[in-house]
């Protein structure tokens, strides 16, 4: 198979833990500092592009997490979130900024407000989900004035600003590109006006290319229907042979609704993902026999909300199911697998280069 343009290609550094079989605790891998230096350094390895790092209320902060992921790594960008409300933009715009230049141009943004009502409640919002990401539209378009301009005037819904003074000034221009994924109506407008690159978790690739070509008819009313770009969130376990991969699966998941440890992992992050992306990784995890197509699998859905579908496989077929997604339209992808460090040194060494070439 050949791309004649280069993938962009991000994997996931698991702050809220690791392991590799749900269902057994001796498996589990705490959060530490060395673990997440050892999946940065073999994502690095792999040859993957950039590190998402993710919140949740489980997760270790994405911010001071991620700076110390860029100062162990040399070329791993770090995808890091931006939540309405949680800093200032005037704040915010600084901190992008500060990391942008200290890791020299290594920063991406992540735009996420679809939390539920109950983690928001926690974490201080009480207002509904469209008003949150209202504010995180209004946040977007202050910090891309804040970075572009000299005394920025701005009175808006949420926020106003007097001519603050933004330094150190950005490597990246004219600003880190911005990612969102999300299922609703108010995820995709956003998308449309703001993102470089639109998230889509695991579905069909049939799915993926109307998807694909509704948000370009969304973005062409703010001319930039060339602009965006698409990538798919997706699981990886991918084995020397398919048998392998297929009993590295099944050990992954099994006796997992059995345990305290895994129902409390589970709960926790219950409310902390997108409902209407969510909703729809619970629709597909009803498929017969948890398999989409003969490489796609639903069974992480059954142990853990978020994005759960899995492309399972010898190399040859992983890369194949991947290239299915690129021929729909997608220009990258942003994958996990368990352990995190195992299966990136593998998908770099058995997978990449066959997709890349």
């Amino acid at each position: 198979m050949s791309n004649t343009t280069p993938l962009s290609m991000g994997w996931f550094c698991p702050t809220l833990g690791d392991t590799s079989a749900f269902g057994d605790p001796s498996q589990s891998i705490p959060q530490s500092l060395e673990h997440f230096e050892r999946v940065s350094l073999a994502a690095e390895a792999a040859g993957f592009d950039y590190m998402l790092v993710p919140v949740s209320p489980v997760c270790w902060d994405a911010w001071v997490s991620a700076s110390f992921m860029l100062a162990r790594t040399k070329k791993l960008k770090a995808l890091v979130a931006i939540k309405p409300g949680f800093f200032h933009p005037v704040a915010q715009a600084k901190m992008v900024s500060t990391m942008d230049q200290l890791s020299n141009g290594r920063v991406y943004l992540n735009l996420i407000a679809g939390i539920s009502e109950k983690d928001a409640a926690a974490e201080g919002q009480y207002v509904s989900k469209e008003e949150r990401y209202a504010q995180l539209e209004e946040e977007v378009r202050l910090m891309k004035r804040l970075w572009a301009e000299e005394g920025v005037q701005f009175k808006g819904d949420y926020y106003h600003v007097d001519g603050p003074k933004i330094l150190p000034k950005l490597v990246q221009n004219p600003h880190p590109p911005f990612f969102l994924g999300g299922g609703s109506e108010q995820a995709a407008e956003i998308s449309a006006q703001h993102s470089a690159v639109h998230l889509f978790w695991g579905d069909y690739p049939e799915k993926i290319r109307e998807e694909i070509n509704r948000m370009r008819q969304r973005a062409t009313k703010y001319g930039r229907e060339s602009e965006i770009k698409f990538a798919m969130r997706l699981q990886i376990i991918c084995r020397e042979t398919e048998a392998e991969a297929w009993e590295a699966a099944d050990r992954l998941i099994e006796g997992a609704n059995e345990t305290a440890s895994a129902k409390a992992m589970v709960k926790a992050l219950e409310g902390s993902t997108s409902s209407a992306a969510n909703a729809r990784q619970k629709e597909l995890s009803k498929t017969v026999g948890r398999k989409m197509t003969p490489h796609l699998w639903t069974g992480i859905t059954e142990v853990r909300p978020g994005a759960g579908v899995a492309v399972v496989g010898n190399p040859q077929q992983v890369a194949a199911q991947l290239q299915e997604f690129v021929d729909a339209g997608c220009s990258g992808f942003c994958l996990s697998g368990y352990p995190h460090h195992e299966e990136a040194e593998r998908f770099g060494r058995l997978v990449m280069p066959l997709l890349m070439n």
